[in-house]
């Protein structure tokens, strides 16, 4: 066999070999770039953008690598102005570069719809042409080593209204309504989301969790906080002016804790909470230099048991 062939081939494969353990090693870097995991779901998604950086950087590296070693070995000779050799084509190299891109395409999208279907996230297309939300799935459901007392333990069930521009959390078996969304650890959690006005979306980054709310709807979103501690829910959607003061705080504390929480919130008279947008609107309002455009009108601030 000629020499330079052997070469190019061991070379060839060093780079591969070099390339391949890099991009996995970015790819289990990608973890550390996102927020502790929150809740159970949350392996789901970290699992799938590690796949996605450790492939980025695969291409990424293997077309760089490549470009890096042709001006390095293949370059023209100082002035040698001459044409390169005269290529008709290559119909197996030209299959090759379709099919691949290809397959990867139909994995990555095989890949995500099944998070998806693990996840259970209900999008409006389920609602305005299904009419039958399919039943959620928790992380846990996927896991052999989930502890039993986990997956038996009852729904805590709390409703979850949306308005321009507030949240507001009523927990039903307490008759208790709050602006600060507190959840049990380590138990199974069903939201019922409703807008009251336009469209909204149930965002918390730690719990790597999403979910439009569609005004006329009411939406059962299901998951299980995992990790006490203080985190934060945005609106996702842009719902007017005002929608970048429509954050709340959640608390996910140890089961002692959230029910101690229960009872000394019930004993709070209801009182209107505080309420940036409504604030922000009042100032401008009393402003006499006007802007020139209209804006809607916040919601009166929500009368709450307890706003943290």
């Amino acid at each position: 066999m000629n020499i330079r062939l052997v070469l190019n081939l061991l070379t060839l494969m060093t780079g591969g070999l070099v390339v391949t353990i890099t991009s996995i090693f970015i790819g289990k870097q990608a973890y550390s770039w996102l927020p502790p995991q929150a809740a159970a779901e949350s392996h789901l998604i970290d699992d799938l953008f590690s796949f996605l950086v450790t492939l980025g950087a695969f291409i990424f590296l293997s077309v760089t690598s490549t470009v890096l070693y042709s001006i390095t070995f293949h370059r023209a000779k100082n002035y040698d102005m001459s044409d390169g050799p005269h290529i008709e084509g290559n119909v197996t190299l030209e299959v090759v570069w379709t099919a691949i891109p290809i397959m990867l395409v139909l994995w990555i999208a095989a890949y995500s719809y099944q998070v998806y279907e693990q996840m259970g996230i209900q999008g409006p297309s389920h609602l305005v042409h299904l009419h039958n939300p399919m039943q959620m799935q928790t992380g846990y459901a996927q896991e052999q080593e989930t502890p039993a007392e986990i997956v038996s333990e009852p729904l805590e069930k709390i409703d979850v209204l949306a308005k321009q521009w507030a949240w507001v959390f009523h927990y039903p078996e307490k008759g208790i309504t709050s602006t600060e969304l507190h959840l049990p650890s380590d138990r199974r959690v069903r939201l019922a989301l409703q807008s009251e006005d336009v469209l909204h979306g149930f965002y918390i980054p730690a719990f790597r969790l999403k979910q439009d709310i569609v005004p006329g709807r009411t939406i059962n979103f299901e998951f299980t906080p995992i990790r006490p501690g203080k985190y934060s829910l945005t609106d996702s959607q842009y719902s007017g002016t005002y929608f970048a003061t429509m954050q709340a705080n959640v608390i996910v504390e140890a089961p002692e804790e959230y029910h101690e929480w229960l009872t000394k919130a019930a004993s709070h008279i209801p009182t209107p909470a505080k309420n940036q947008a409504a604030s922000e609107y009042a100032q401008t309002s009393n402003q006499s230099i006007k802007t020139g455009w209209e804006t809607v009108k916040p919601a009166a601030p929500p009368v709450v048991n307890f706003s943290g």
